[in-house]
This record gives C-alpha cells, sequence and structure tokens, in this order.
C-alpha cells in the first residue's frame, strides 16, 4: 500500500449515548441550513420579506427529497420498484438521484413564483447561489456512506474503502469529494460576483453560470465514477451525464439571454 493512500473506514453512523445519528442525514441538514442561512443574508440584503424564504424553504425541501428519490427509482431502478411500488416511499433505506432533484426544483420554483407573484429571473439567480451548497453536503453525507465513489487510481490521494466489499480494498477515486469541492467552489464564485459593490445581476447570469459549471463538472466527474447500475456499463456515457447535458445547454441559454436582456428584475415584495 503507497505511503499517502487514506484508508477510509468511517462509521456512517454516529452514536451519541444511546442515540444513533447518521452521518448523512446530519449533513444533509446542515447543507439546508447553511442555505438558508446564506438565502436569509440575501433576502435581508435586498430587504424581501422573511415568510417568502420560509416557504421557498419549505418548498425546497419538498423537492429535493421526493425529486431525487423518485429519481433514483424512475431512473436507475424502475425494474425493481414497478413491482414495490410501496418501498419508492421507504427513502431511509437509500436511494437518490440528484438529477430528480433537479427537475423537481424547477417544477417547484415555476409553483412558487405563481403562488407568490415573485420574479422568476430574480429567484432563480438567487437560489442558483446556495442549491451548490446543499449538494456539497449531500456528496459529504455519500462519503461517509463509503459510496459513489471513482475507478481505481494510482493517485496518491486515493481512498481505500473498507466497509464497502465491492471496492476490493484498491485506491479509488474519492469522486465525492471532487464534487463537494467543485461545488463549493461554485458558490463561493457566486458569492463574490453577488457581494461586489457596484455588481448587478443580470437576469438569468447567476443561473446561467451555476448550471453550465456545476453540470460540466459533474460530466468531467463522471468518467472518473464507478457506475450505479450494471446496465450503465455498455453505454456510451452513463445516466448521469447523459441528464447532465440538458442543464449544460440550459445554463449556456440562460447567459446568453442574461446578456442581450437590459431590464434589471426587482427585488419581489411577494404577494400580500
Amino acid at each position: 500500500m503507497k505511503l499517502l493512500e487514506i484508508v477510509w473506514n468511517t462509521n456512517p453512523v454516529m452514536h451519541l449515548g444511546s442515540l444513533e445519528v447518521r452521518w448523512y442525514g446530519l449533513l444533509f441538514a446542515l447543507g439546508f441550513f447553511l442555505s438558508y442561512t446564506v438565502l436569509y443574508f440575501v433576502f435581508k440584503k435586498e430587504k424581501v420579506p422573511f415568510r417568502l424564504l420560509d416557504w421557498l424553504t419549505g418548498y425546497f425541501f419538498l423537492a429535493v427529497l421526493v425529486g431525487a428519490r423518485l429519481g433514483h427509482c424512475f431512473f436507475y431502478e424502475w425494474d425493481y420498484y414497478k413491482n414495490h411500488l410501496s418501498e419508492i416511499f421507504e427513502v431511509w433505506k437509500g436511494g437518490l438521484a440528484s438529477h430528480g432533484a433537479a427537475i423537481a426544483i424547477v417544477i417547484v420554483l415555476f409553483i412558487y413564483v405563481r403562488q407568490f407573484k415573485v420574479n422568476l429571473w430574480w429567484l432563480f439567480d438567487r437560489v442558483a447561489i446556495v442549491i451548490p451548497i446543499a449538494a456539497a453536503f449531500v456528496r459529504l453525507g455519500n462519503l461517509m456512506n463509503s459510496e459513489i465513489y471513482g475507478h481505481v487510481t494510482s493517485m496518491p490521494w486515493g481512498f481505500v474503502y473498507m466497509r464497502d466489499k465491492a471496492a476490493g480494498l484498491l485506491p479509488r477515486h474519492p469522486t465525492e469529494l471532487y464534487e463537494a469541492i467543485s461545488y463549493l467552489a461554485i458558490t463561493a464564485l457566486l458569492l463574490i460576483l453577488y457581494r461586489k459593490k457596484k455588481a448587478v445581476i443580470r437576469p438569468g447570469l447567476f443561473v446561467g453560470l451555476f448550471l453550465t459549471i456545476m453540470f460540466s463538472a459533474r460530466f468531467l466527474i463522471e468518467f472518473f465514477k464507478e457506475v450505479q447500475e450494471d446496465f450503465e456499463r455498455h453505454m456510451l456515457l452513463d445516466l448521469g451525464q447523459w441528464f447532465s447535458i440538458p442543464f449544460i445547454l440550459l445554463g449556456i441559454y440562460f447567459i446568453y439571454h442574461s446578456i442581450v436582456t437590459d431590464k434589471i428584475p426587482e427585488a419581489p415584495v411577494g404577494r400580500k
């Protein structure tokens, strides 16, 4: 074994006396809390009623939970779940897909805009700042579960996943960390742009940058990642990459839209 290889044998369950807490759930919650905190300051800075933020948080939570679960069941294991429909609701057993969450988030944002009369572009550009935070902490949760890792590597930072026999006790790319670091870097970039004193957020720019960079990173990292299901082994690109392409194209379109649009949406006041 190489000197710098990292032996990863972390217990996915944290024991606090008689209480058992799964790291995945804890990191999932922490990601949402940090996302809420950043959006809180955005809403405060732009003098937007906080009740709109509370509703938005609830919408987001349901979108991520339901969308990610349905995405996994329909996209990756439908052959199984079509005969075990009741198990679709058993989220605690695992099985979430980020692309399903992304689709659900888009849907609930349109519902939210219609309900509270919020400008769509204003909303898209603000939530784009914080979505990568939650995504990063989900990937850290995957790391704690020793799952969604990469191919065998000779790089000195390879992780040996002791708790997953399928990993073969061989050093592998820690693709969970690759994604988490990439996503946090996206948030850092957008926050720097947002906090510039003379910054003017052109409609669609932030969400365009978010979609283009995040899903491009996801597309590239998939080349280092083990496939999630056996049927993907014979595909030119895996499902994660195929699902990333539409979001990348959409992001490029949003950036173009921001360039050709002059009208800057004002902060919403919300429906009375």
